[in-house]
């Protein structure tokens, strides 16, 4: 059914924001099919809702609604002028027949007004989990799950919570774009002036700067390894960054674009991934795992499932403040053959993903699902398979 019909994403991340899961799916999806990518609202003071619509890559359009909006949900009165909104883009810009591509459950007061040929549920997070987490989003899940066609998952911890609430539930990790990675081994590979002048040896992060992080953790190894640079590459979210650890090693160096990260992680002596252990990332599946190893560094992170499960034999895998320093220790100090053998695991995982193949095999269960019809328009929490 290739390009018989479009793709409507409903989606809480900004695709300006961190270059994660969804853009690196939905450039590949659109391959085949126009996305129309459509964002939580925007808040101004206007009486007269509009939509922002930003051509962001061949085939994938973005729609930012403005409207009076008190929260960036689709709750409350501000679900009707959403609705509208919606409801009139896919009329005007003719995007019928289409399909759904959810990663909220939040959008769904107006996903349900429209007439898809097939829902996704790509579930890359457990957002009910996640700092300020709405109240009906538990509700409007289970909404989600009852209506959807196909779910996916983000990670297998997630799988196993999910595959019990749905009949047609496939784990799909978050892949890796390899050659994109392996510029940081790349000896031409200029690095950034805001890293470039720190001294040796470095533990660098990238990613969202955001509650799941461990921030006793990271104050604890600042303190006790001073003669360690720790570089933090990510923008902020959910936290105060004047109540974060902070010492002359310890470097927030702010979001940065994904075409940098490269250059950044090669001048990185250990890739770290110091995560709280909580409700937060209880499933969390951290892309950065697979492009750590891509980038060529000795991981280190704390006991989370979707790392120590898969990767306990090529991470680093440390419990506490004490054992994180000693793991980072011998990542540090780490032996040739070590390297050697470490090198070579690694390329066994990656030579097995991709996010073509990935994307491609979303794909093709979403095509079986449109092209099945098995989708009834009724609305959620009404449904009758």
């Amino acid at each position: 059914m290739d390009k018989d019909y479009s793709v409507v994403v409903f989606s809480h991340l900004r695709w300006r924001w961190v270059y994660q899961r969804p853009q690196h799916l939905l450039t590949r999806l659109a391959r085949h099919h126009p996305v129309w990518y459509l964002e939580e609202p925007v808040g101004e003071d206007t009486d007269n809702p509009w939509l922002e619509i930003e051509d962001v890559a061949p085939n994938v359009s973005v729609v930012r609604p403005h409207l009076r909006a008190a929260y960036p949900f689709y709750i409350g009165d501000q679900v009707p002028p959403l609705i509208d909104l919606t409801t009139r883009l896919v009329a005007e810009r003719q995007i019928e027949p289409l399909a759904l591509w959810m990663y909220t459950p939040m959008a769904l007061p107006v996903a349900q007004r429209l007439q898809p040929l097939a829902v996704a549920y790509d579930c890359m997070d457990e957002l009910s989990a996640f700092r300020f987490a709405p109240p009906e989003l538990l509700e409007r899940e289970a909404q989600l799950l009852a209506w959807a066609d196909v779910v996916f998952t983000g990670g297998p911890s997630l799988h196993r919570a999910k595959v019990g609430r749905h009949a047609n539930v496939h784990c799909f990790p978050s892949s890796i774009d390899a050659a994109h990675f392996r510029r940081a081994l790349e000896p031409g590979t200029r690095e950034p002036a805001d890293q470039a002048a720190l001294p040796r040896p470095r533990l660098g992060y990238f990613g969202v700067v955001d509650e799941r992080l461990d921030y006793g953790l990271l104050g604890a190894v600042a303190r006790a390894r001073p003669e360690w640079q720790i570089v933090m590459v990510g923008p902020f979210m959910k936290v105060n960054p004047d109540e974060l650890p902070h010492a002359p090693n310890l470097h927030y160096l702010g979001q940065r674009p994904y075409e940098e990260l490269p250059a950044y992680i090669g001048g990185w002596d250990v890739a770290i991934m110091p995560f709280a252990l909580n409700e937060a990332t209880r499933y969390i599946s951290p892309t950065k795992t697979l492009e750590y190893m891509a980038a060529g560094r000795a991981i280190v992170s704390t006991p989370i499932t979707d790392v120590q499960e898969p990767y306990g034999e090529i991470v680093h895998i440390a419990d506490g403040n004490q054992a994180f320093i000693e793991a980072c220790e011998r990542a540090l100090n780490e032996a040739p053959a070590e390297r050697l053998r470490r090198q070579q695991r690694c390329q066994a995982v990656l030579a097995q993903t991709s996010w073509d193949d990935t994307a491609a095999r979303m794909h093709a269960l979403l095509d079986q699902a449109a092209n099945s019809r098995l989708f009834h328009t009724q609305t959620p929490g009404n449904y009758s398979r």
